[in-house]
């Protein structure tokens, strides 16, 4: 009893950091894209492309990491993920053209997006249903907390050294792997499933077909769509709210990012006050409620001119985006143990990788019609969120 209490304390250690890390090499992207661009020389469609590329390769992990992760074990998977991703990420410090960053953030986003799917398996499997919604938003809340470290990092380093030394940075996720590799064991549920089914003489790979049969079609299916409008919304409103406080908004990179990092510091409070919450009032409506939130705050955010309105508006706006976190604890708990890696990975991150398009076609929208229009679009979306999130179940909290 006193080892398994032990080995959910380090998932949840572990998870954290190797979250964080995600987080952190996904927002050096966005923090330094006004410099690269610059740097560069590159147009708004070009700085959307890059953002893109990452959430496209982002959307295949799901499935190919996922599959390893259920047929082969959660903490195998996501040690490479770790691995892979963090020396990619510090790789872009030497990309010599827009091509060749190109293609390190979509090779990079191919190990990113696993990383996600196999936490939120980690935690449903450690942790009593209980205390899971706190759990999982505690660990996925590492988010804003990579996020707001990679703004601050950018505030240090793009000005004294240059965007390409940020993103040696993204290396320090093989401490994440070193600190799993050596302190989190693989999940009992994981091997005990495992070591049943080979009982039973079924030696079968698990194949992603599983996730669309009959009684997990419909939910698959909604579970991505709810996960495509809401990344839509997020990863085309978050890649641009740095370029927007630059180009718009009249900031400097340092005023920039001690704006991003506090609007981080308001997401971190949201995920886990929004885990409490749906705990206790079910994560369905804990879901819907961070969307209507999303869907009223994000214009105000974009319309506010005043500097002091915009500080002060951002940690508001952001402290709704807690659906990220919540996703952890209700993809894990549709899905059973045999591809739950799969099934919560592939409706997270084939959403994310639906939306990967959103920088892209943004960045067309605000070289037309302005940063402003771009982003406040986004609202919309997450008001879509909201009402597909009426259409999927209330999982049980026992």
């Amino acid at each position: 009893m006193k080892t398994k209490l032990l080995n959910k304390w380090h998932v949840l250690v572990g998870g954290f950091f190797g979250y964080m890390f995600d987080a952190m090499d996904i927002t050096l992207l966005a923090v330094s894209l006004p410099a690269i661009m610059k740097d560069m020389d590159m147009t708004m469609s070009q700085g959307g492309l890059l953002g893109t590329a990452t959430l496209l390769g982002v959307g295949l992990s799901s499935v190919i990491v996922g599959w390893f992760s259920d047929n082969h074990g959660r903490r195998t998977s996501l040690i490479w993920s770790l691995i892979i991703f963090g020396i990619l990420t510090a790789a872009i410090s030497l990309s010599p053209n827009w091509i060749v960053l190109l293609m390190l953030r979509f090779t990079a986003g191919l190990a990113l997006g696993g990383v996600w799917g196999i936490i939120a398996a980690y935690i449903a499997e450690s942790w009593p249903a209980k205390q899971r919604g706190r759990a999982a938003a505690f660990v996925l809340s590492s988010f804003p907390a990579g996020a707001g470290i990679a703004a601050f990092l950018s505030s240090l380093i793009i000005p004294e050294f240059g965007w390409r030394a940020l993103f040696l940075t993204g290396a320090g996720s093989i401490f994440a792997a070193l600190y799993i590799f050596f302190f989190v064991p693989e999940s009992e549920v994981w091997k005990n499933q495992k070591e049943d089914r080979i009982a039973k003489g079924d030696i079968s790979n698990i194949s992603i077909k599983e996730i669309f049969a009959p009684n997990l079609f419909k939910r698959t299916i909604l579970a991505t769509l709810l996960s495509s409008f809401a990344f839509v919304a997020y990863w085309g409103s978050t890649t641009w709210i740095p370029t927007f406080l630059v180009q718009v908004r009249r900031l400097d990179i340092k005023t920039m990012s001690l704006f991003f990092l506090i609007l981080n510091i308001g997401m971190f409070v949201g995920y886990n006050l929004f885990g409490w919450l749906s705990d206790n009032i079910g994560r369905k409506k804990a879901i819907i409620l961070s969307f209507i939130g999303t869907t009223i705050t994000l214009p105000i955010y974009v319309m506010v001119e005043d500097p002091m309105m915009i500080l002060l508006m951002g940690p508001f706006y952001a402290f709704f985006i807690s659906f990220v976190g919540l996703f952890g604890s209700y993809f894990g708990e549709l899905f059973p143990t045999r591809i739950r890696t799969l099934g919560a990975g592939f409706c997270f991150n084939a959403g994310r990788g639906i939306s990967a398009f959103s920088p892209f076609v943004l960045g067309f929208i605000a070289t037309k019609y302005g940063l402003t229009v771009g982003i406040g679009i986004c609202a919309v979306f997450f008001f879509f969120s909201a009402i597909t999130m009426l259409f999927l179940p209330n999982t049980k909290i026992e």
